[in-house]
């Protein structure tokens, strides 16, 4: 009886091992057929299934299909195909045990020396918004990661492939007598990565399934699946290095799966940071809306009977601050909105709406200053991009919460003691109390004819935001109304916006000292008006 491969195979393992059996399944077809051809002509046998078979047949190259190697039929429409002892025995038998040799020989298990697999294309499929449950469900891969996982484990002997960039390595290697130990040990890191990530964007998405109310949204292990998408120039500051990472396994993808349209520059760290606080808050507003940001902080925002004239307005908010800003809208941007934005020595660093229309695409692109400086972000999900939890670093850990997405526009808004609020000043009271939730706490924002006016963010004291949002809006305090994100401890905040002639407050109520803070407004003619919800933003 002749002696099988299994039982001739050495008891130590060379550096470099060739390959005399390689198993190809994969999804997507690129590169496959000419990594075939290749690791023939070199000598392989080639194992393949489905639409791989089909496809490296049709390109004339030899190929045995996996039930032949098996001697078991594929079935269930496909979901069962690999998982066999033929395969994973011939993946996971260790050549260099004397035990395992004659195991393998005594059960007819060949050994597979190379493993190529592309996975199910699952986060894809959810992050198509036309997928239905059932789809996505489908795209769930669970043969192809048995086998990267399997291959990668013994990787003292097998090589193991998901990513055809790592087709041309493996095949100068081969070229040279068999692919290395530090290449191998190298693809296997990159496998287990693969389905690691895999498993993790498949966790984020029965996790978003569930998303609600109560533990369901708070997980108690929280699984992420974060791919890198693009090297960023440089981080926060030229000396730090950064990249942008896209999470997966959820619906909605925001910011990390939005179309940034060719011809500007790149986009920086500190633009998606600005793109991030500017898309957050225009998807609160009702449209059409816009909103200007620097440094994170809204420095100008309005709704207006049109495009065009919701983004004339949110500039005049803060002309000055605007300059070199982020701007965001929640309907597209037209001729007008482009015309208005190349004119008057205006310039952003980048625009983002769920559309642009091709004559301001062309307006953008060919102004003088502008074509290749400003960034064009597509987000036609836009209203969607806030979904999941959001997540912050912390030394050694991260903190989660669900995402803020009350505002003011739903709330009910309780008038407090005897100054009524002024007719027609509660859409813009409102519009107060949703933007102050984008400044940074301590916040107060004034609000004037659908329009902010001015901004106070980010202080340590309430009563210094509050005369910072006055100093900004000047004259346009005067009839003005002010929200702010947290209650008024003392009445000296409530007097200064009094003061510059604010004539309603908008506050969540809660602290010891509401009723003095309410008679000190009414002693001044403000209505106050309690909202009985906070909006930190740390």
């Amino acid at each position: 009886m002749p002696e099988t491969a299994a039982q001739t195979m050495p008891e130590t393992l060379p550096d470099r091992m060739p390959v005399r059996r390689a198993l190809l399944s994969v999804f997507s077809k690129e590169g496959i057929v000419d990594f075939a051809r290749e690791l023939a002509a070199l000598g392989a046998e080639i194992l393949s299934t489905g639409g791989t078979l089909r496809a490296l047949r049709e390109a004339g190259i030899e190929a045995r299909e996996v039930s032949e190697h098996t001697g078991f039929p594929e079935m269930l429409d496909g979901r069962v195909k690999t998982l066999h002892p033929k395969i994973h025995g011939g993946l996971l038998g260790r050549r260099d045990l004397p035990s395992h040799r004659e195991a393998m020989a005594e059960h007819g298990i060949e050994p597979i020396d190379l493993v190529c697999v592309h996975l199910y294309p699952f986060e894809e499929t959810v992050a198509d918004p036309s997928s239905s449950r059932q789809d996505i469900v489908e795209k769930i891969d669970i043969g192809g990661p048995s086998m990267l996982r399997s291959a990668a484990k013994n990787h003292d002997a097998v090589t193991v492939l998901c990513d055809p960039a790592d087709y041309g390595t493996v095949l100068e290697e081969l070229r040279e007598g068999g692919v290395t130990r530090a290449t191998r040990r190298r693809l296997a890191g990159r496998a287990f990565a693969r389905t690691a990530a895999y498993d993790a964007a498949i966790a984020a998405w029965f996790a978003s399934e569930g998303e609600g109310t109560g533990e369901d949204i708070l997980p108690v292990r929280l699984t992420l699946a974060l791919e890198r998408q693009t090297v960023l120039r440089y981080g926060e500051n030229p000396h730090q290095r950064a990249a942008l990472y896209r999470l997966g396994g959820a619906r909605g993808g925001g910011l990390g799966a939005a179309r940034v349209r060719e011809g500007g520059k790149e986009l920086s760290y500190n633009n998606y940071l600005d793109l991030d606080g500017a898309v957050g808050a225009v998807a609160d507003l009702p449209a059409p809306a816009a909103v200007v940001v620097k440094h994170t902080n809204p420095c100008g925002a309005a709704v207006g009977p049109d495009a065009a004239g919701a983004l004339e307005r949110a500039w005049e908010g803060d002309p000055l601050s605007a300059f070199g800003s982020v701007i965001a809208l929640n309907v597209p941007v037209d001729a007008a909105c482009a015309e208005f934005l190349t004119g008057g020595g205006r310039f952003v660093e980048a625009v983002a709406a769920p559309a642009f229309e091709a004559e301001a695409v062309e307006i953008l692109r060919t102004r003088p200053k502008w074509g290749k400086s400003v960034r064009l972000v597509e987000i036609p999900d836009l209203r969607e991009a806030g979904r999941g939890l959001e997540l912050r670093r912390i030394q050694g850990g991260i903190l989660a919460m669900e995402p803020d997405r009350a505002t003011a526009f739903q709330e009910d808004l309780q008038v407090q003691g005897e100054v009524p609020l002024p007719e027609g000043r509660e859409q813009d009271l409102r519009l107060a109390q949703t933007l102050v939730k984008h400044l940074k706490s301590n916040a107060v924002c004034l609000v004037r004819d659908g329009m902010l006016v001015g901004a106070g963010a980010g202080q340590m004291s309430r009563v210094d935001s509050a005369r910072i949002a006055v100093e900004k809006a000047g004259e346009r305090a005067r009839g003005a109304v002010a929200g702010s994100d947290a209650f008024f401890p003392f009445p000296d905040g409530v007097l200064v916006l009094a003061a510059a002639g604010v004539v309603a407050v908008a506050q969540p109520g809660g602290s010891r000292r509401d009723e003095e803070v309410t008679r000190a407004a009414a002693a001044q003619g403000v209505c106050m008006v309690h909202t009985g919800r906070r909006h930190f933003r740390h």
